[in-house]
């Protein structure tokens, strides 16, 4: 699985004229299943980013989890992380099918509420408009197939 990871100050998900998911401080996490994947990818990522030391301390440095500051998660679809960039037009034949994007998406989010993380989703596959203020900036790359 791939995600992109980011420290919000806030962060919502519309689609039409309905907000999906909405959050004050803590994670923007937009997620993708590849062909492959399987629960135990999703586990290993939500496990991860449960424990990943990217919010300040009193010292200032990054060494807090959103599990330390009590921060939630907005947990977005995003098959396009499985894009093939060897021309100019992506290709997505990488990401998993629909069903079992869904599936993993629907895994990974309830892994990382099973963590502690309070967890607001956007909609699977729809066309989602997503709203976030980057603190730092802050932005993390992970995917369960890199060593």
């Amino acid at each position: 699985m791939r995600a992109v990871v980011q420290r919000v100050s806030h962060a919502s998900v519309t689609v039409g004229d309905r907000v999906t998911g909405e959050i004050g401080p803590g994670l923007m996490i937009l997620v993708c299943a590849m062909q492959g994947d399987t629960e135990a990818e999703a586990d290993r990522l939500a496990a991860k980013i449960a424990k990943l030391r990217i919010f300040k301390d009193a010292a200032d440095k990054m060494n807090l989890s959103v599990k330390d500051t009590g921060g939630a998660a907005l947990v977005v679809s995003q098959f396009t992380l499985a894009a093939d960039l060897r021309g100019n037009r992506p290709g997505f034949s990488t990401a998993a099918p629909p069903a079992e994007g869904e599936r993993l998406y629907d895994h990974f989010s309830a892994r990382l509420a099973a963590e502690g993380i309070a967890v607001a989703k956007g909609e699977f596959g729809a066309d989602m408009d997503v709203r976030l203020l980057n603190q730092g900036p802050v932005t993390i790359w992970l995917d369960t197939a890199a060593p």
